[in-house]
């Protein structure tokens, strides 16, 4: 992916990227996805260990977004049996042949991992892995005018993948710099970004959406 990443330059998206017309999304990052004592690692088993590297990349470009007045946007889960269906429970009893809840309401494993919204910056919580689904996302996003969704977050082939197809259907140009989505399933991340640049939207680097809003 880094090959395809660096082709796009500031000066060659072929999306609006101004920060009046752009929203940046920070999906999931929470300590059940993220950190080493969360859900993801103690209870399947897979490797979260390079969720601290996309938390600092998220963080900067996050900085960069406030400096230059673009629109971000938290978005939380919260799968708690009395909000999911139950095929999706049921997928998730399966994956972790267990009864414990992931990311469950007011739990620490709910809570952001290396990341952290402002007073006043929203924060949307999701039932499911699509974003949109069942939520203000959509609704606040065409108040306020904006043309293209910057994505970031964990699970580049679930939550994230999940939030840009539907994004893409509801007319939203997609972006996603690379370093700022990570998966514990490193082919499945792989596999999700290649899919994303061919059919969805623009796999960048970060570096080139800092350098943008930045000039």
């Amino acid at each position: 992916m880094s090959d395809m990443a660096a082709s796009a330059r500031p000066a060659e998206f072929a999306v609006d990227i101004s920060p009046a017309n752009t929203a940046l999304l920070v999906i999931d990052m929470q300590n059940d996805f993220c950190a080493r004592e969360g859900y993801v690692q103690r209870v399947l088993g897979m490797e979260v260990g390079q969720s601290s590297e996309v938390a600092g990349s998220i963080n900067q470009l996050v900085e960069v977004a406030r400096d230059n007045r673009v629109t971000v946007i938290w978005i939380k889960a919260a799968y708690d049996p009395h909000y999911i269906p139950d095929n999706m429970l049921s997928k998730l009893r399966q994956a972790g042949s267990t009864n414990e809840i992931l990311c469950e309401e007011g739990s620490w494993g709910a809570e952001f991992f290396g990341v952290s919204p402002l007073d006043g910056e929203l924060v949307i919580t999701k039932h499911c892995y699509n974003a949109f689904f069942d939520t203000e996302l959509d609704a606040v996003l065409q108040q306020q005018c904006v043309k293209t969704l910057v994505v970031t977050g964990v699970a580049t082939n679930v939550c994230v993948d999940s939030t840009i197809r539907d994004g893409f259907m509801r007319g939203y140009n997609i972006v996603v710099p690379e370093e700022c989505v990570g998966s514990p399933a490193v082919e499945l991340h792989e596999a999700a970004l290649l899919n994303i640049h061919l059919m969805f939207g623009t796999v960048c680097h970060s570096a080139a959406l800092m350098n943008s809003w930045g000039s």
